[in-house]
């Protein structure tokens, strides 16, 4: 079963929600220009109080270009499972994380398995490009670019997902697992509980053939 990701997780009610409903992974952006944006000290109080909850989800932080003591004091101080890079940092930036590693990728076009998995990731996320923006654009990419080409590592497509068409990115892509964060928001940072409880209803509905067995939890 694909597993999902909710990101941009601002407060403990959208987090506890997200948990109750059944998401796998947690998702908070630690990246200043980002209307998701959330203090390390805020994150993680969620984080504390969804433990004592019995709350099994992965805790994701969210990175872009940060120093990278800065990503290994947040990681520790919040106890995150979890970090996902969106910027350019380079390989070696990611062996000094404390934690397995999310690499993020932008889709402009074909994307070059050889150059992504030379990156030493645990999972790679492939998101839509924008100039301005390094992710939580709202926009899909172009599927296509990807269909009858993916190697068997953990997969994780974001970008434009909705629970309108995550059974179809499911169904063409059979990802590992799908991210959304706009895309179930009634606001930037605030998250809709129907739409929440819609879009990994609609997800976790959809075989994505095994994938999650070859590449592991």
């Amino acid at each position: 079963m694909v597993k999902v990701k909710i990101c941009g997780l601002t407060n403990l009610e959208d987090a506890r929600w997200a948990c109750q409903q059944g998401a796998d992974l947690l998702g908070f952006i630690f990246v200043p220009t980002s209307p998701r944006n959330i203090l390390p000290a805020q994150a993680a109080a969620i984080i504390e109080a969804l433990r004592a909850e019995g709350c099994q989800a992965r805790c994701v932080g969210v990175f872009a270009d940060a120093p990278a003591s800065a990503v290994q004091e947040t990681a520790a101080q919040c106890r995150l499972d979890l970090v996902q890079l969106h910027g350019s940092e380079p390989p070696a930036y990611a062996r000094q994380m404390p934690c397995p590693v999310i690499r993020a990728h932008r889709v402009r076009g074909p994307v070059s398995w050889e150059e992504l998995l030379a990156y030493p990731a645990w999972a790679y996320l492939l998101d839509s490009f924008h100039p301005q923006s390094a992710g939580g654009t709202g926009q899909a990419w172009a599927w296509e670019v990807l269909e009858g080409a993916v190697p068997a590592v953990r997969l994780i497509v974001a970008g434009g997902l909705t629970s309108e068409n995550v059974a179809e990115a499911v169904r063409r892509l059979k990802p590992w697992g799908v991210d959304v964060s706009s895309g179930v928001e009634s606001r930037p940072g605030k998250k809709d509980p129907a739409k929440v409880r819609d879009f990994i209803r609609q997800a976790k509905a959809v075989s994505n053939g095994g994938e999650d067995a070859e590449a592991g939890d």
